[in-house]
C-alpha cells in the first residue's frame, strides 16, 4: 500500500519560487527520457529540441478566478478568505483566522457576507447580493488565489492576477492555475507551431484539492476530489486522428493528464501497442480519477509538469509515469542544479 511518507523530500526553502522568471520561457527545463533514463538540462524556450517529432501538445485553457478576498470584520480587523465553491446558495470559503458564527464580513460599503456555519475546515457565508453577481464581484474586488508559500501583499494583488494566469486562459472556473502552462509565451507557442507540433486545448477547472496533501481516506478509497472538465467533439476527433497517425500526445500539466485519461476508453492498456487501441471521447462532467503508481496510462505518451509539493497527489501522478524512485531521483538532481520549485518554479518534460 502507498504511504504518504514515500512522497516526502527535502529542499532548501529558498528554492520555492516567489514569482515567475521573465520572460516566462526562460524558466529552467529538465528533460527525462524513460527509455534510456537520460537526463538533460535546458530552458523552456528550447523545448522544441526535446519533443518527439510532430508531437501533439494539449493545454488546459481554464482561467483562474480572482477568488481571494480581503474583508473587514465588524470589530475592524481584516480577514483574508478564499472562495472555493458555492454550496446550496452559500459561499464555501477558507479563512486565515477564526470567524464567529453569525458575524458579518464587509467587502465594500455595498457588499457583505454573514457567517452562517462551519464544518471545521470551511466556513459557509451568505452573500448580501444575488449569486448571479458573484463573478462580477470577484472580478472587481478579488485577488489571485496564489498558494500560501508565495508571499504577497495586498498592494501586489493586481500584478499577481496577471502573473498567475496562462497566456491562453479563456474559460473561468479555477481557483488555482494549471502551473505547467505558465512557462509558455506567445513566442514559444509560435515556434512550436512553426516546427510542426500540434496544439490542442481542453478544460479542467482546478480545485483546492489538486494541491492539497493526500489524506489516508483518499488512499483507501482510491478517489480524489472532484473537478469539472470538458473535451469538445472537434478536439477529441483531432486527437484521435493524431493518435492513429502515430503522433505522440504530450499533456501540458497534471490537470490535462487527468482530463485525457478520464475521457479515454477502450481495451485495458498492456503496453504501447494496446495503448493505441484507446480513443478519446468528447465528454464533460466531473472527474475524481486518482492516478498513482500501478495505473496504466491509456492515452498520453508524455507530460510537462512542475516540481510539486511533497506528499501531494500530483507527485503520485507523475510517479505513476516514471516510478517513484526515478521521480525522487529527478527531484534530487533538480535541487542540486538549483531549480525553482512549485507554482512559479521551473519544470520538466517527461517522455517515453
Amino acid at each position: 500500500m502507498i504511504r504518504l511518507s514515500q512522497y516526502s523530500y527535502s529542499f532548501p526553502p529558498e528554492l520555492i519560487a516567489q514569482k515567475p522568471v521573465s520572460p516566462r520561457d526562460a524558466a529552467k527545463l529538465l528533460v527525462y527520457r524513460k527509455r534510456d533514463k537520460k537526463v538533460l538540462y535546458d530552458t523552456f524556450k528550447d523545448l522544441a529540441k526535446y519533443l518527439p517529432p510532430r508531437a501533439m501538445l494539449v493545454f488546459n485553457e481554464t482561467k483562474v478566478l480572482p477568488a481571494r478576498l480581503f474583508v473587514r470584520k465588524e470589530t475592524g480587523g481584516w480577514v483574508e478568505i478564499l472562495y472555493v465553491a458555492t454550496k446550496n446558495g452559500l459561499l464555501q470559503v477558507l479563512a486565515d483566522r477564526k470567524l464567529a458564527l453569525g458575524s458579518r464580513l464587509h467587502l465594500s460599503p455595498r457588499f457583505s457576507f454573514e457567517v452562517k456555519k462551519s464544518d471545521g475546515r470551511f466556513y459557509y457565508l451568505k452573500a448580501s447580493f444575488p449569486m448571479s453577481r458573484l463573478q462580477s464581484v470577484l472580478e472587481k474586488h478579488g485577488a489571485a488565489p496564489v498558494p500560501p508559500y508565495i508571499k504577497h501583499s495586498r498592494k501586489a494583488s493586481m500584478r499577481l492576477r496577471e502573473q498567475y494566469q496562462t497566456i491562453f486562459a479563456k474559460k473561468k472556473g479555477s481557483i488555482a492555475a494549471p502551473t505547467a502552462s505558465l512557462h509558455f509565451t506567445k513566442r514559444l507557442m509560435s515556434d512550436l507551431k512553426r516546427r510542426g507540433f500540434g496544439v490542442e486545448f481542453v478544460t479542467l477547472h482546478v480545485g483546492l484539492g489538486t494541491f492539497a496533501p493526500v489524506t489516508d481516506e483518499q488512499l483507501r478509497q482510491g478517489a480524489l476530489h472532484s473537478e469539472r472538465y470538458r473535451i469538445d467533439a472537434a478536439t477529441a476527433r483531432r486527437l484521435n486522428a493524431a493518435k492513429r497517425q502515430g503522433r505522440l500526445i504530450i499533456a501540458v500539466g497534471t490537470t490535462v493528464v487527468r482530463t485525457l485519461e478520464t475521457a479515454a476508453h477502450g481495451r485495458a492498456s498492456l503496453g504501447r501497442a494496446a495503448s493505441r487501441r484507446h480513443s478519446l471521447r468528447a465528454a464533460s462532467g466531473t472527474t475524481d480519477l486518482f492516478i498513482r503508481p500501478g495505473y496504466r496510462f491509456k492515452f498520453i505518451d508524455g507530460m510537462i509538469t512542475n516540481f510539486h509539493v511533497p506528499r501531494s497527489s500530483l507527485m503520485m501522478l507523475v510517479a505513476a509515469f516514471v516510478s517513484r524512485e526515478e521521480l525522487l531521483a529527478l527531484y534530487q538532481k533538480a535541487t542540486r542544479k538549483k531549480f525553482r520549485f512549485f507554482s512559479f518554479g521551473d519544470g520538466m518534460l517527461l517522455s517515453a
